[in-house]
């Protein structure tokens, strides 16, 4: 399928679609309202963006066969001085293919050889001036990038006196295919340079036909993507390094001077940048390059996805001087894949999330002095995991416990490193007692627990005290927190853990198709041992535990329908004292409201939309006060921690990503009013999994904090959100 999305203020809408090819599409391009497309099916498709009323649509304007080959990367451009478009186009053969633009029809006009594998990346360099030629840059697997230029054919009468000098000679070239030769330890030599002309003829702008020649370039690296911009090419390569290449003059010419690409390699090293994440053995890349206010020497971002199993990140650069000195500055993160799970320091401070990239992180709130105002950013990924992580609670500011799609339960504890960073960014303080820890942790060869280190160790990597937030490789290597603890009891994966507000029980789930294993399970946090006899009443899998703020009550959900209420009893545990089928479908989630007398179950129903249900104690027995129906599947909830204009909120997460907040007031919980809906532009796009509200202070000032709602989704990320009134 290909998609056209128009941008509406802050928002992106769906302006039309259309089934392009018949197989998966492979490349992409697009120059004012021009569409190209490559597929599988071995066919690249040209479509116009025409208006259709107050839409738009994608009307196919030809089809190019690539015969056997499938086409990897297409690249398109005006050709100099002309409205004429070029198209090149590269695939699963060693050769580009460039294809003029005549009569609303693209025609093949020339097929460059010379790569000696696949072509995956093509780019065109649009000239910033008219006497600037216009340039491909081709990368191949073959390890080389190759520069093409095209521009139009300059008729004058040689100066016979200047030829010898101005001229390309024999010993000119010699001497560039020699510096092609020298080759480091372990690289292939035998690269050529080749000054083949292909002569492409378009009209000009004054109707005449123009001849533009084509020569080609040859750099040597190892190259995989290719993006321009600025007169620079960011190459990036397999072997987890990119490099930054820009227009110079080649030195040991001497007075014969040329205009080429020279390469940043490490045999020329005044440019190479490489990665510095933690990995395990050679791992590739895939991702992206994107320079940002490159022309004043400012900022290059790298996008880099999962290759070979290695996390993907984002990593940034600044360069600030004239000599191109680049130094890593602080990037965005978060996880690759759905985030499952979060929770909040008791008091806030910072926040801890789980996903399916097998990592825990830990946010938390940092000042920025040039902008004078507060961010948030990940300082420690303190679980790495050979697991999909679901779901992780604190247990106090330094302890957590986590799950993961396996049948144990996992406690960690913060060492000394994470205390002095949260004192250092100025996000969290601790006591004298809490500083007194293991220095760090690591992960032991083939093993899935994180081992505490001390000082002096050379196992795990050492974080630096700095006033900045940790960067991608100290992130993945330095920030692990020890295992300390781990909870058995569950017969199958795990799927759902809950704490209590005093932090002394956690409960915890586990998949099921049976009512032996559709129980939770609730455990003292100061010994890890079970507390009472299993919750049984289920008999499908429990999606939900949730603690009424005083601790008296337990309440569960599942995938049966059903929610069950237990109630502690002295010396017995929890026993089970109400329960109830009141949804159709499954319920997603469950929450209790500040004051302990009301809760909310939120379901899907038989309609395709959702409900949340809100129940109160009366006569002894839990009875529905209100049905707050959603227009999607309501997969998260959870109440405001506390009363605002004495009433209750109540944030909402829907299975399309949107966001609805509620409100009532305290005297009437049959009657809810919605707020706000936060639509998918600023919420999410796909399934909210969690919600929940930051802590109030502590101190007793009203309304700090509580303003603030966190949230994670399917969609892969975990927001932050400030919800006014």
């Amino acid at each position: 399928m290909l998609f056209l999305w128009q941008r509406n203020d802050r928002n992106w809408i769906l302006s039309a679609k259309t089934r392009a090819h018949g197989k998966a599409l492979t490349s992409l391009s697009t120059i004012g309202n021009i569409v190209v497309s490559g597929s599988s099916d071995s066919s690249v498709k040209v479509w116009e963006v025409c208006a259709s009323g107050d839409s738009e649509e994608l009307k196919e304007k030809q089809t190019i066969s690539t015969g056997k080959r499938y086409p990897l990367s297409l690249a398109l451009a005006f050709l100099p001085r002309t409205q004429v478009l070029l198209l090149a186009v590269s695939g699963t053969d060693t050769k580009v293919q460039l294809y003029l633009c005549r009569e609303d029809q693209f025609i093949v006009s020339a097929s460059l050889a010379g790569h000696e594998d696949w072509v995956r990346a093509l780019s065109f360099r649009t000239p910033p001036t008219p006497e600037e030629p216009l340039i491909l840059a081709s990368g191949s697997q073959d390890a080389t990038i190759r520069l093409w230029n095209i521009e139009p054919i300059k008729f004058t009468t040689p100066d016979r006196g200047e030829n010898e000098q101005g001229q390309l000679s024999d010993e000119l070239l010699d001497a560039f295919e020699a510096s092609l030769g020298e080759v480091a330890e372990g690289e292939e030599g035998g690269r050529q340079i080749s000054l083949k002309r292909h002569i492409l003829t378009a009209k000009a702008s004054d109707g005449s036909n123009s001849p533009l020649p084509l020569m080609r370039y040859l750099l040597v690296t190892n190259s995989a993507l290719l993006h321009s911009r600025g007169g620079r090419i960011q190459c990036q390569t397999l072997s987890r390094q990119f490099f930054l290449l820009r227009r110079t003059r080649l030195s040991f010419f001497g007075r014969h001077r040329q205009s080429l690409g020279q390469p940043r390699t490490a045999r020329r090293p005044f440019g190479l940048i490489d990665s510095d994440s933690v990995m395990l053995g050679a791992k590739g890349w895939v991702g992206s390059l994107v320079l940002s206010g490159l022309e004043e020497g400012k900022k290059l971002w790298r996008g880099v996805g999962q290759a070979a199993g290695d996390a993907g990140h984002a990593k940034l650069w600044g360069d600030a001087s004239a000599e191109e000195v680049w130094q890593e500055l602080g990037a965005i993160s978060g996880h690759r894949g759905p985030v499952k799970g979060l929770s909040w320091s008791p008091n806030g401070e910072y926040l801890i999330s789980a996903g399916v990239d097998q990592t825990t992180r830990i946010f938390g709130e940092i000042y920025h002095s040039d902008e004078a105002k507060r961010a948030w950013h990940e300082i420690a990924r303190p679980q790495v995991h050979g697991y999909d992580l679901l779901d992780t609670v604190f247990l106090d500011p330094l302890k957590f416990v986590s799950i993961a799609d396996e049948k144990v339960a996992r406690v960690f504890e913060a060492p000394r490193n994470f205390v002095q960073l949260a004192k250092t960014l100025d996000v969290a303080y601790f006591s004298e007692s809490e500083v007194n820890r293991p220095a760090g942790a690591s992960v032991p060869p083939l093993g899935l627990s994180n081992k505490a280190v001390g000082d002096g160790s050379s196992v795990a990597p050492v974080l630096a005290p700095s006033t900045r937030q940790p960067f991608e490789g100290e992130l993945s290597g330095a920030t692990l927190w020890p295992e300390i603890e781990k909870i058995f009891g569950h017969g199958y994966e795990s799927i759902t853990i809950g704490v209590s507000h005093s932090r002394k029980f956690i409960a915890t789930a586990c998949k099921a198709t049976s009512p032996e294993h559709a129980v939770v399970r609730i455990y003292e946090t100061s010994t890890f041992k079970p507390f009472g006899e299993p919750l049984a009443g289920h008999a499908l899998t429990v999606t939900r535990v949730a603690f009424s703020p005083d601790d008296k009550f337990v309440l569960s959900v599942s995938r049966d329908r059903t929610w069950h209420l237990f109630e502690l009893k002295d010396n017995q545990g929890y026993v089970p004292v109400a329960a109830d089928k009141p949804h159709a479908r499954i319920i997603w989630d469950c929450a209790w409201s500040a004051e302990g007398d009301v809760f909310a179950t939120a379901s899907r129903d038989k309609l395709f939309c959702g409900q949340v249900k809100i129940w109160t104690q009366g006569d002894k027995k839990w009875t529905t006060m209100a049905t707050i129906k959603t227009p999607s599947p309501a997969t998260a909830v959870d109440f405001s921690p506390v009363n605002s204009n004495q009433g209750r909120r109540l944030a909402v997460g829907l299975e399309d990503g949107r966001l609805q907040i509620f409100s009532n007031v305290l005297s009437d919980l049959s009657s809810w009013s919605l707020d706000t809906t936060i639509d998918t532009g600023l919420a999410h796009v796909n399934q909210i999994h969690r919600l929940s509200w930051r802590p109030a202070a502590k101190d007793g000032k009203d309304g700090k904090g509580v303003t603030e709602l966190a949230s994670c989704s399917e969609d892969g990320t975990l927001k932050v959100l400030i919800i006014q009134g």
